[in-house]
């Protein structure tokens, strides 16, 4: 148990949104086990993009399911989300208890090994409406997740823990991007479901 664990009522940015840090919502071996169910269960498939043209195939898998076929669009390529497994439905369930907000859909990203990150990006497409809430669960290898201002260039981050949540809401993804920077002494996969919603009619 931690001495000081996470105090989710802080906002980890300092201005122009708002990231709040659960900590842990899942102990070691049922982080682990649930690790594993989505390694073996869950339709993983390597994510495409259109980048200035060029398709552009990366080596980290993301799979998209949701309450209904939602279509979702990004990198200029769309997804169908796929029917809830029995294993999402209850870190669905668990996510939406400990945050108090409700999702419809969720985003998996499969990160084999350090090798593999995430560009700065936001999540500020029109099918999830304004000032939206994205719940990150992680599971796997502890990875650092980096903030940087669109304006002002600040940067701020943290080391994501496993089976800890991490809730980004409000104004974040109107003015902050995010990444996964790349780190070589991983070697461990991670999976991250980001929890989200789609506004039906956009």
């Amino acid at each position: 148990m931690e001495l000081f664990p996470p105090d989710p009522a802080i906002n980890l940015l300092p201005y122009d949104g708002t990231v709040q840090y659960f900590g842990r919502v899942l102990n070691p071996s049922e982080a682990s086990f649930y690790l594993q169910k989505l390694l073996d269960s869950i339709t993983w498939k390597n994510d495409e993009a259109v980048i200035f043209g060029r398709h552009i195939i990366t080596k980290r898998k993301v799979a998209w399911y949701g309450d209904d076929a939602y279509a979702y669009t990004y990198s200029n390529t769309t997804k169908q989300a796929l029917g809830w497994t029995e294993e999402l439905q209850f870190l669905k369930q668990l996510v939406e208890n400990t945050c108090c907000c409700r999702f419809n859909s969720c985003l998996l990203n499969l990160y084999h090994d350090g090798e593999e990150g995430m560009a700065w990006h936001s999540d500020d497409e029109k099918s999830l409406g304004e000032n939206t809430v994205i719940a990150s669960l992680s599971l796997g290898a502890e990875r650092k997740f980096a903030f940087r201002h669109k304006q002002t260039k600040e940067t701020t981050g943290l080391i994501l823990e496993n089976g800890s949540l991490l809730v980004m809401k409000d104004a974040t993804q109107t003015n902050w991007l995010h990444s996964l920077p790349k780190s070589k002494k991983v070697r461990a996969p991670r999976v991250n479901l980001t929890f989200r919603t789609i506004v039906s009619g956009v």
